[in-house]
């Protein structure tokens, strides 16, 4: 009695331990999921301003030997007046660009950067400043060749025509299929684009017009996401005329792969595209190793545009064009680093952002020669154009505040090949010092600016640089040149010509760089004081720099009268030498991890570093840091206060009059510089992508340079955004968690196999799940394993090793995630099974007590009919051979109209099996509690084909033991096809996206389905038919030299699962078609050789003894 007792309470234990595991894992996985959709559906402020137009879209017509075709071409025409479109044709001589919209998009989405381009060169270029510019340096040969010495046109000499493809608003990121017909029909429209210019050109000539210059040879392509990856398709289509497209830009377009990889064929195009870009930049060359031409694509640039992380549906890591295109054709860059843009935008919002939209047009006009009326031919020119119109003059990477060498060194040479110009000083017409007033002379290491007061600031550096102070910042309003200038002496003087050619004084002033500002305090009445203004440009010298030299001048413009601009409503200026190790801030993942329930205190006091260098060894790309300052002190008081004392507004009031906002710049190996100007209380992110297979080091951390008044003192807080850190790992690792919650079906289906195999009781889906997630064999062996294998493989391979502790962190939690979506998802279904068997169970019994009666003699007379018609030999025939019918029909569905549709047919004939075997269950369990055996009329369920799923060694009989028997039996058979159901549903649901687009199209007609996903299709519908037996629960393999070498399921689930982990790793979920297909053929090629076996005579045994628990 005490061992029974004993027993069951073990089981019991057993039991709640199961239990708790699985709702611990649920509960993971609805917390990320649920904080992260709040996170993700918090509404965006993008600080894009709106683009108006007046739009008119001409149409291009079809020449008569082409077919018709269910695209169309337009070219666009900006005003409100009506125009003739044949005239307006005639007129064609600018340069051509055709915009490629996306997923989804319209060809009117060209109206924004079509409508800005018309004003930018009726307007003229950008009014030019003497910021400092960031230039490239693209290694030819071996030789760096600097690019700075470009000149950007003073005057635009031709105009951009913008044409757009009207691709009917298909979903090409959904379907590989649709991707390839966009590509060429983009092909044939670049085609007829430079046929329409020459078309143009003969027509003016007849009709005795003026014919100037030649034909362009070339368009330039503009693509919006799908949009982009289409550009890049087209351009190595076999069929494109050589030379039609020098020049891709690309908005918020996925590059490396799909932005919802699902889908074979898709994926399979993507690494076809890829493959041949990658070919396209090596040199040509023989067999037998001689020169023959050089690159395919060497004069193709490539420039892509993120729009940062508010752009939800493609992540800049998608965007990159590493290892695709090379830094000397191309390169990637987010909105928010872009010079006059420094926002971040949605996806379709990139679109119409006037400040993106102005700074992209004018840049494609600055592409255009002067002399010949054509974009420059010359890779060198054009992308040193786009580095210098999109690319702003701050440092990429902070790391050069520290004191080394090296760093010192990297002061002047930034990250991806950018670097600082050259020192070039203001131009002569321009204020000099000769005007100033009078002199002043600073005393201590801060400085400040408070008026436009005509002043010359003198400081000493050996004085003020001294106690390891040698690095100098100084942030302003003040334009450069027109506002301030700052000169290194050799030593005191009046004028340069006062100085020998060897200790020249320099002019620093053009190293000033331009940051966004916020907006500007207004003045309420002239005189009056007002709010600290924010910076607008930042200046760093380090001590390379200032080398040589004595002092360091700041000279502030006088009155608006002499230096030619009208002043700011304030004026603000701080410099101030300090030491780079007093302003370093290291926040380990530790710390950060306690920062989501418990914010950080740093307390500034007055005095403090301007520059704050705070790096976070967590990127803030995962986890992103709400950031505030709140000002405590600005010399008001003799001692700090809180902000809590009374009085506190009235403080705040007058430190805001001293204090100027602080601002944030953040920098990411990934994505690049995001600005934060007027910083007090926000949430810092960058788009990059940490943890991943093909992630670097650089991407693991995030620095963050914090500009804050020294006057002032501050109580700053930091901690862990938890919904917005959940919805980035949402956004970051999608495709992760939809391949890995496949790998964990087929762990579970591993479970269940081998527990077959093993002659014991098939378990539940749940129980297989669960069981897989004990610790610590089961967990090592399935979530940790593959990882490692990861990490061997690169080693194998000589690839960059993915930074080892957070890479296999974020898997397992990855994994950890996809199981509780799974068990979710498990639980969802077996409950709806469960419902819909008790409910047949219940109006089977009701039918049953009411036979006989007259107001139901008709629905038995219908029974009756049925029941004849079933007897019919035709009927019989399809009843007998259901699998069959099912495995035609939706092998026929899948090649001839849509694989969804068959992989649809392949779920109902999973769902019919599971609820005729639950309901065989729940009846067989209701007769054996009741022990009414042999009751005349009771029914016993049958579960039809499946029935004899197991090879049973007894008949059934109508006593209780054997009905019990049979209940289990049919549980077994309902948690084997549950598992396959499930498997098999979530192949669909990577189909469904595909079937959408498929739906879309049925009015403008179909074609075939890619063969390829027809395939996987066929192999996966084979799999749901062929191994739906379990007693076929291995393969045979004959060897030489042993008699059978048998490979159970178990094993070929196991390795399944292995594949499907390190595919969805490699951001490759559509690969877990492969091995299900795989097991799919390799089962029916076993079952056909079976066959012929067993008509030789050979007999086949299972290898369970048993078919139920007794």
């Amino acid at each position: 009695m005490n061992l029974m007792t004993e027993v069951k309470g073990n089981s019991g234990m057993k039991g709640f331990k199961e239990k708790f595991r699985l709702a611990i894992v649920i509960i993971i996985a609805l917390w990320i999921g649920l904080a992260g959709l709040y996170g993700l559906l918090r509404p965006i402020s993008n600080g894009c301003i709106m683009t108006y137009m007046y739009p008119t879209y001409i149409p291009i017509s079809t020449p008569a030997n082409m077919s018709s075709t269910k695209y169309g071409l337009y070219l666009y025409h900006e005003g409100w007046r009506k125009i003739d479109f044949n005239e307006h044709l005639k007129k064609l001589s600018g340069i051509p660009v055709l915009f490629i919209p996306g997923n989804g998009g319209s060809y009117k989405q060209v109206r924004s950067l079509a409508a800005e381009s018309d004003r930018a060169y009726q307007g003229g270029p950008l009014e030019h400043n003497f910021y400092q510019e960031a230039s490239r340096s693209l290694g030819k040969g071996g030789v760096d060749t600097d690019v700075t010495g470009i000149p950007l046109p003073s005057q635009y000499t031709s105009m951009l025509d913008w044409f757009a493809v009207d691709l009917e608003g298909e979903h090409s990121a959904m379907d590989g299929r649709i991707l390839q017909e966009h590509t060429e029909y983009v092909v044939y429209a670049i085609h007829r684009i430079l046929d329409q210019y020459k078309e143009s050109r003969d027509a003016r000539a007849k009709e005795g017009s003026a014919v100037s210059g030649s034909s362009p040879k070339s368009v330039i392509l503009v693509g919006h996401s799908m949009g982009g990856f289409v550009a890049r398709a087209a351009i190595v289509h076999p069929h494109l005329r050589k030379s039609a497209v020098e020049t891709v830009l690309t908005l918020s377009s996925p590059h490396q792969s799909p932005p919802v990889p699902l889908q074979p064929s898709l994926g399979h195009y993507y690494t076809h595209v890829n493959q041949e870009w990658r070919k396209g930049y090596d040199i040509q060359t023989s067999r037998s190793g001689r020169y023959v031409s050089d690159p395919l694509l060497s004069q193709v640039v490539v420039i892509s545009i993120s729009g940062g992380y508010n752009d939800y549906q493609v992540r800049s890591k998608l965007e990159s064009l590493d290892g695709i295109v090379p830094s000397t054709h191309g390169f990637m860059i987010s909105s928010t680093s872009m010079k006059n843009v420094w926002l971040s935008m949605e996806h379709q919002v990139i679109l119409w952002c006037n400040q993106l939209v102005v700074q992209v047009s004018h840049t494609l006009l600055s592409l255009i020669d002067a002399k010949t009326g054509q974009p420059f031919h010359d890779v060198t020119k054009r992308l040193a154009i786009f580095t210098k119109m999109l690319h702003s003059g701050i440092p990429e990477n902070f790391d050069w505040l520290r004191e080394s060498p090296v760093s010192q060194q990297s002061a002047h040479v930034s990250n991806q090949g950018l670097q600082v110009p050259g020192i070039s000083a203001c131009p002569s017409n321009v204020w000099n010092n000769d005007g100033l007033e009078r002199d002043l002379y600073i005393q201590t290491t801060t400085i400040t600016v408070l008026a436009m007061d005509g002043r010359r600031r003198w400081l000493d550096i050996q004085k003020l640089g001294s106690n390891g102070r040698k690095h100098f910042v100084f942030v302003t309003n003040l334009h450069p040149c027109s506002g301030v200038r700052l000169h290194l002496w050799p030593e005191k003087g009046n004028s340069t010509p006062e100085f020998s050619t060897n200790k020249r004084v320099t002019e620093v002033t053009s190293k000033m760089v331009h940051i966004p500002s916020g907006p500007a305090p207004r003045q309420v009445e002239p005189g009056s004081q007002t709010e600290q203004a924010p910076p607008s440009a930042v200046l760093w010298l380090d001590p390379q720099t200032m080398h040589g030299f004595r002092f360091l001048t700041i000279s502030v413009a006088p009155r608006p009268t002499i230096s030619g601009r009208p002043p700011p409503a304030t004026s603000m200026g701080v410099g101030q030498f300090f030491n780079p190790k007093e302003g370093e801030k290291v926040f380990s993942s530790q710390s950060l991890i306690h920062s989501m329930y418990s914010l950080k205190d740093i307390n500034l006091k007055e005095d403090h570093p301007l520059a704050f260098n705070l790096t976070f060894s967590v990127s803030l790309g995962l986890l992103p840091v709400l950031l505030s300052l709140r000002t405590t002190g600005c010399g008001i008081k003799a001692s700090e206060f809180p902000v809590e004392e009374p009085g506190d507004m009235e403080t705040s009031r007058l430190c805001r009059l001293r204090c100027f906002p602080p601002v944030a710049l953040a920098w990411d190996a990934t994505s690049g510089l995001h600005v934060y100007p007027n910083l007090h209380s926000e949430t810092i992110t960058v788009d990059s992508f940490p943890a991943l297979w093909t992630s670097s080091q650089d991407s693991e951390r995030t620095t963050v340079l914090l500009l804050v008044d020294p006057h002032c003192s501050y109580k700053t807080s930091i901690g862990v955004s938890i919904t917005a850190a959940a919805g980035r790992f949402l956004l970051l690792y999608f495709s992760q968690i939809s391949g890995l919650s496949v790998a964990v079906l087929f762990f579970a289906l591993m479970r269940q196999a081998r527990s077959w195999e093993v002659d014991l009781p098939i378990p539940s889906l749940l129980s297989a799940v669960e069981s897989n997630l004990r610790i610590p064999v089961p967990f090592l062996f399935l979530a940790v394993m593959p990882t490692f294998f990861v990490l061997l493989f690169s080693c194998l391979n000589s690839q960059r090793l993915p930074p080892t502790i957070s890479f296999i962190i974020i898997s397992i939690l990855c994994y950890v995630f996809a199981n509780g979506a799974v068990i979710v998802l498990i639980s969802i279904s077996q409950l709806v099974f469960y419902i819909v068997a008790s409910a047949h169970v219940f109006i089977k019994k009701r039918w049953q007590a009411w036979e006989g009666r007259f107001c139901f003699s008709f629905l038995q007379w219908l029974f009756n009919l049925s029941s004849t018609l079933s007897s019919i030999k035709v009927v019989r025939i399809l009843k007998a051979n259901s699998l069959l019918i099912t495995a035609l029909i939706a092998i026929a569905l899948v090649y001839f109209v849509h694989p969804a549709l068959g992989l649809f047919a392949l779920l109902l004939s999973h769902a019919v099996c599971c609820h005729n075997a639950l309901s065989s269950h729940i009846r067989s369990k209701e007769l054996f509690e009741s022990g009414n055996g042999g009751i005349p009329g009771s029914v016993q369920f049958n579960p039809g084909y499946d029935g004899e799923l197991f090879n049973m060694d007894e008949k059934f009989t109508s006593s209780p033991e054997s009905r019990g028997s049979y209940g289990e039996t049919q549980l077994e058979i309902f948690h084997y096809r549950h598992g396959l159901l499930v498997l098999h549903l979530l192949a669909t649901l990577m189909f469904v996206p595909s079937l959408l687009a498929w739906l879309q199209r049925i009015s403008i007609g179909q074609i075939f389905p890619w063969f390829w996903d027809s395939v996987l299709c066929t192999g996966v519908i084979l799999h749901g038919i062929c191994d739906l037996k379990p007693e076929f629960n291995f393969f045979l393999f004959p060897v030489p030299g042993i008699h059978s070498w048998k490979v159970r399921l178990s094993f070929a689930y196991l390795v399944a699962g292995y594949f499907t982990y390190i595919s969805a790793l490699a951001l490759a979920p559509y690969r877990a078609f492969y091995p299900m297909a795989a097991i799919g053929v390799v089962s029916f090629a076993f079952r056909i050789i079976q066959r012929r076996n067993i008509e030789k005579g050979e007999t086949y045994r299972g290898s369970r003894k048993h078919s139920h628990r007794h």
